[in-house]
């Protein structure tokens, strides 16, 4: 009790010195970080009442010392990640999957600590993550049912060392695992926020191109009207060309603002794609925010494949849209376009959905059958 109260007010007094920037731009929920703060505390208690009975345990207590030790400097380590001492600079979800893993490991210890009553007490949690992890013919999934129904006997009283071992290495690598398809995650949401950065940068480039060399390509068609032709660009209408209008009277016509109002318009409709594809989101308990970048991501692309439609169609690439008659039409075709992202992003929504689900847990849609891997 003396020890865990003392730790206890530690954390709390590292926690009041901590800098308000230090977590001011964490992923990760206060609600979180309390849990596993919470957890610690649960465990410390749970600690010393295991390393009590394995003391008083003939064939536990010359090695109970060791692991003890071994499992309090874990949760000491685990707490002080969380307290942000270790690492003030951290803004990141990354602390809160340390600390767990500083968790998993005393959990492991324990295991190797804690008496036959008390590994019949985990056994179900113990199964259950290698359920969750494992295909149901792995031969690790299997001894593990086979330890828990002989343990579960009335008349056993004995756990082999060798059962405890392999209980302890079987349920360690399954938290392994669990943290690696945590880090996919983290991993996926870099490299598609790394893609929305570079494809916002380039649009903004093709917007300040568009402004500064506003005759190098422009968006303008040239429609025929009862042999008039006119220049149509999607800020301004030019009438009365007799002829077909050459390249100095389309230039021109054009003006730097067409590629921003293109790309604006094609943004705003993007916006609109990702408010619509919220209907699909389950959301996740994960410190990641993967609904939040595939949205994002969408925003420069409906920019950006508004432009490159336009330009397709300018060039004649679709048959009978080669020359728009408004500018009306220009801004409307605008909106399909910046909608139309949704044909090149619905495969990365669906990658991220894979992600998201490849976590297994208790409502993991995979969970069950022959999804499971090792």
């Amino acid at each position: 009790m003396g020890r865990t109260a003392e730790w206890t007010a530690k954390g709390r007094g590292l926690l009041g010195k901590m800098p308000y920037w230090s977590s001011r731009g964490e992923l990760g929920t206060w609600e979180e970080r309390e849990l596993l703060r919470a957890r610690i505390t649960e465990l410390e208690a749970v600690l010393d009442a295991v390393s009590a009975r394995a003391q008083a345990d003939p064939d536990r207590s010359d090695l109970a010392p060791s692991y003890v030790a071994k499992a309090r400097l874990e949760l000491d380590a685990a707490r002080d990640v969380l307290s942000h001492r270790t690492h003030p600079m951290m803004r990141r979800a990354a602390h809160l999957g340390v600390a767990r893993s500083h968790l998993d490991v005393a959990l492991n210890l324990m295991v190797w600590t804690a008496s036959l009553d008390d590994v019949k007490a985990l056994l179900p949690d113990l199964a259950a993550r290698v359920d969750e992890h494992f295909a149901p013919r792995d031969p690790r999934r299997i001894r593990i049912k086979e330890i828990a129904q002989r343990l579960n006997q009335p008349d056993n009283r004995t756990l082999e060392p060798s059962e405890r071992s392999f209980l302890a290495d079987t349920v360690s690598l399954a938290r392994r695992l669990l943290r690696k398809e945590t880090l996919r995650v983290r991993s996926f949401v870099r490299i598609v926020r790394l893609v929305t950065i570079g494809l916002g940068l380039a649009a903004v480039a093709v917007a300040w191109a568009g402004c500064y060399w506003d005759d190098m390509v422009p968006l303008c068609f040239t429609p025929e009207y009862r042999n008039t032709f006119s220049v149509v660009c999607p800020t301004r209408t030019v009438t009365g060309f007799t002829s077909p209008p050459g390249t100095d009277a389309i230039a021109s016509a054009s003006r730097g603002a067409d590629y921003l109002v293109v790309e604006i318009v094609g943004l705003v409709s993007a916006g609109i794609a990702s408010a619509a594809a919220l209907r699909r989101i389950r959301g996740t308990a994960l410190p990641y925010g993967v609904p939040v970048v595939l949205a994002l991501l969408k925003l420069p692309t409906g920019a950006l494949t508004a432009v490159l439609g336009l330009l397709l169609m300018r060039g004649g690439f679709v048959p009978g849209l080669s020359a728009l008659d408004s500018t009306a039409q220009i801004i409307a075709w605008s909106v399909i376009l910046g909608y139309s992202q949704q044909l090149f992003t619905r495969s990365v929504d669906s990658q991220g959905q894979a992600v998201l689900d490849s976590v297994r847990g208790p409502q993991s849609p995979g969970r069950s059958g022959a999804d499971h891997r090792p």
